[in-house]
């Protein structure tokens, strides 16, 4: 009997097959300057393309929303030109693919901005966190509160981006409202001390998500628009004092708004599993589309939580690194191998396209 891991799963009118989905992987290789993918991402994604759905690494959606060095933009018409030939490659291997949209808000460094200006956030607080400027790690700098006037250029960007992503080839997108990065500042009450209409209470805190999602579904179908959210992950300095309350509205305005997918981090992000399968269980009631759940899964686990329902979809991400062909290796309970992480982030060919597939593997025996 086939795992229903391994079987087809409806997103919208688009059909995956199967339910083991590639998340999202910041990997530091685009060009310098006009953060574009090339020939190397080609080849990278493609390589993957066995994944029910690959969902890109973080893209960010403008300039001002770039936080680390070498992380690929959708913003220009040369990024979507460059972001056309990886959805070519893609498809050509029969495989989807899905861009994330990303702004880093705070986790930025002045260094990383245009004209070195200062970064933007729901309020004037550093975080306590480090990002990449190409020479090491630094401490992210301190941000500048974005005035209400500017919010409707903000969710523009994000409209824009989407726009982009739909001419770029892509099957669908994903809005990042995860690990501390701007959306999720707003979302959570120790990084927004706002006292306008985005700030206060939780209606106000998901002001912006809801706004954001009414720019994207402007462009793409409901059902294949995504978000990413982590609901007990305080990745770069986030945290709630009511997290339940929170995403229980934010996870409602997903499923208002018709999308078709969530991808969960369950925990802390790249860390422990410790968010109670209860509360995950409570905040999954207020949304009835494909739950992706995400975040230290291995075989068994996943098979447990698709087979059970708990979840619709698997997303793995430090797997794919090393083993391109992860949903065969996971099919047929044959090893994965482990990447090696002094290549994860920069640098080129090496530890990003050269892992071996499982026939390779056997041919090369």
């Amino acid at each position: 009997m086939t795992e229903k891991l391994f079987s087809p799963i409806d997103l919208g009118d688009l059909t995956l097959p199967n339910r083991v989905f590639m998340s999202p992987l910041t990997r530091n290789r685009a060009s310098d300057g006009d953060n574009l993918p090339h020939e190397l991402h080609q080849e990278y994604y493609a390589q993957r393309a066995g994944a029910g759905l690959i969902i890109t690494e973080a893209t960010q959606i403008s300039p001002e929303g770039k936080g680390y060095a070498w992380t690929p933009g959708i913003h220009s018409d040369a990024q979507v030109a460059a972001w056309k030939k990886v959805t070519d490659a893609v498809h050509r291997k029969g495989g989807h693919i899905a861009m994330q949209l990303w702004h880093v808000g705070r986790i930025s460094h002045t260094s990383l901005q245009p004209d070195g200006q200062t970064p933007v956030a729901p309020s004037a607080i550093a975080a306590k966190a480090k990002t990449y400027d190409g020479d090491g790690f630094v401490d992210t700098s301190t941000p500048r509160a974005l005035e209400t006037e500017e919010m409707p250029r903000l969710v523009q960007d994000y409209r824009k981006a989407a726009e982009n992503a739909k001419k770029a080839g892509f099957d669908a997108v994903e809005i990042h409202a995860a690990n501390g990065y701007l959306i999720d500042q707003f979302l959570r009450d120790s990084s927004n001390k706002r006292t306008d209409q985005y700030g206060g209470s939780v209606e106000n805190r998901t002001r912006l998500l809801k706004e954001v999602i009414e720019a994207v579904t402007s462009i793409w179908e409901p059902k294949r628009v995504g978000v990413r959210f982590g609901p007990f992950s305080n990745a770069n300095d986030v945290s709630d004092s009511d997290p339940m309350a929170l995403f229980s509205k934010a996870y409602s305005i997903a499923e208002e708004a018709g999308l078709g997918f969530l991808d969960i981090i369950e925990g802390q992000t790249g860390g422990p599993r410790d968010a109670s399968d209860d509360k995950l269980a409570e905040l999954r009631k207020h949304f009835t589309g494909v739950y992706v759940a995400n975040n230290g899964f291995d075989r068994d686990l996943a098979i447990k939580r698709v087979e059970s329902g708990e979840a619709d979809a698997i997303a793995f991400g430090r797997p794919f690194i090393g083993n391109p062909d992860l949903p065969t290796r996971l099919e047929k309970d044959a090893p994965v191998n482990e990447s090696n992480q002094e290549t994860w982030y920069g640098g080129g060919a090496e530890g990003y396209t050269d892992y071996p597939t499982l026939e390779e593997e056997k041919a090369s025996a």
